[in-house]
């Protein structure tokens, strides 16, 4: 890392699926969680629960959007890990990276580990193995916030429109080329936000895509966005 305090970090592989009941192991790896759902809850189940390694998706509210990490899933709910408290929202969606949405009801919550009901009957294993339209993107946060564009020739205020572990969209008055080499900052965010150089990789009008020279950390990229959308949920 080259002093970023924003956040991200390579999107996590999909890990496979692993039977929870009669010792089935199908095989998980060391890196693998172990359940997150209380004992009393673990005497409730009716539906089969599949542990998963390690899975970024996203959790959207009406306090924002946030980053979580799929703990395990059943046909009937999913625990997850968050990297600060659980927004006090009373309905969820939880966003795949491939671009599937599922909406789901809190349930529990125990420090950052979170569990929810699935609120429409889904395909376990369609969730656990999707693809869908993008397999390869990382999560992506509607994030909208000022920042300032440097080049070797000038500068101005810009915008962040939306972010992922690995990049921005960015409005900016400024023409900019492909490829050109630009720094980025957001004094305002905590008062903390450092330089981060990065990209263009395209241009529309107004708006640029840019790649970061290095990405963000999961965790970073976490409390990032609930400092920009909740920051109380961090204190909490």
């Amino acid at each position: 890392m080259h002093n970023l305090t924003w956040v991200m970090c390579c999107q996590c592989p999909l890990g496979a699926a692993v039977w929870d009941q009669q010792g089935m192991d199908t095989g998980a790896s060391a890196a693998q969680l172990q359940d997150g759902l209380p004992e009393a809850g673990a005497e409730q189940r009716v539906a089969p629960r599949f542990t998963l390694l390690i899975r970024a998706a996203k959790l959207v509210s009406g306090q924002g959007e946030f980053v979580c990490v799929i703990r395990d899933v059943s046909e009937t709910g999913v625990s997850v890990r968050m990297f600060h408290a659980r927004p006090g929202c009373a309905a969820f969606e939880l966003h795949m990276p491939g671009g599937a949405a599922y909406p789901v009801i809190p349930v529990w919550q125990r420090d950052n580990e979170a569990g929810f009901r699935f609120a429409e009957p889904v395909e376990v294993a369609q969730l656990i193995n999707e693809s869908g339209d993008y397999p390869k993107r990382g999560i992506r946060l509607g994030l909208c916030f000022p920042i300032i564009v440097s080049t070797i020739t000038g500068q101005c205020e810009g915008e962040v429109e939306n972010m992922s572990q690995q990049g921005a969209r960015i409005t900016c008055p400024m023409l900019l080329a492909i490829d050109q080499t630009v720094r980025i900052e957001a004094p305002g965010i905590g008062g903390s936000m450092r330089e981060v150089r990065a990209k263009v990789r395209w241009r529309r009008g107004s708006q640029y895509g840019l790649v970061f020279d290095d990405t963000f950390t999961l965790g970073d990229f976490a409390r990032l966005a609930v400092q920009l959308q909740a920051p109380a949920l961090l204190g909490e």
